[in-house]
């Protein structure tokens, strides 16, 4: 029993090291284009690259799900390196795909310990934000892949700049899961118009079936066994 509750406090702590790091990436990626005196590929190189080594200590305790998250990890902070460096798009799409890939790791591990577990506490409340901004997180990287395979998929302010991520594909990520909708950026193509339902349908999915799950979770405690 006591060994339960120490892995617990574990992951706890785990998920508040995510949740620091995603609020570092959505916070200083946008600052970085702000102040221009730093060249923004390097500086989101270098948040990418922080979120993936604190996701994959995330996964720590979670089998296959580490095991991929390391891989994915290793070779996404060498592609964040190399296409830091290089202004070649290939390495821009690799990047962005790798990253892609271990978020939905990331995910797909931190949504089974927030939706599976019977008890209401910090670490399945921080799990639960870390989730919803990493999905936010996820499709700004779709958005933004799009964008570099066919430039013409998007239209508004900051995107007639070099294709590649931009800290715009936060903002409009975030509008878009939130179903806020400010009609600044439009998508054009079938592809990018797929993309945005898709994350609006998500985003209020996600957090009806959270409260659902909370819910069902505190009247299950309350009833005790």
């Amino acid at each position: 029993m006591r060994a339960k509750r120490k892995d617990r406090g574990g992951g706890q702590t785990d998920f508040v090291y995510l949740l620091s790091a995603l609020l570092l990436l959505l916070l200083g990626v946008p600052l970085s284009h702000d102040v221009g005196r730093l060249d923004p590929n390097l500086v989101r190189g270098i948040f990418f690259s922080v979120l993936m080594i604190v996701g994959a200590r995330s996964l720590r305790g979670g089998g296959r799900y580490f095991t991929i998250g390391m891989v994915l990890a290793i070779v996404g902070v060498a592609l964040n390196i190399v296409a830091a460096g290089q202004s070649a798009l290939l390495y821009e799409g690799a990047s962005i795909v790798s990253l892609f890939v271990f978020l939905l790791v990331s995910i797909s591990y931190t949504l089974k310990q927030v939706l599976f577990s019977n008890e209401i506490n910090a670490h399945r409340i921080v799990g639960a934000i870390c989730v919803y901004l990493l999905l936010g997180v996820l499709w700004s990287l779709a958005y933004s892949f799009v964008d570099l395979v066919s430039p013409s998929s998007f239209a508004g302010a900051d995107l007639e700049s070099a294709a590649g991520f931009k800290s715009t594909w936060f903002y409009y990520s975030f509008v878009t899961l939130t179903t806020l909708g400010y009609g600044d950026i439009l998508p054009l193509s079938a592809t990018a118009r797929s993309l945005a339902y898709l994350e609006a349908i998500t985003g209020q999915f996600y957090v009806a079936i959270l409260v659902a799950g909370l819910v069902s979770a505190y009247i299950s405690d309350r009833k005790g066994p």
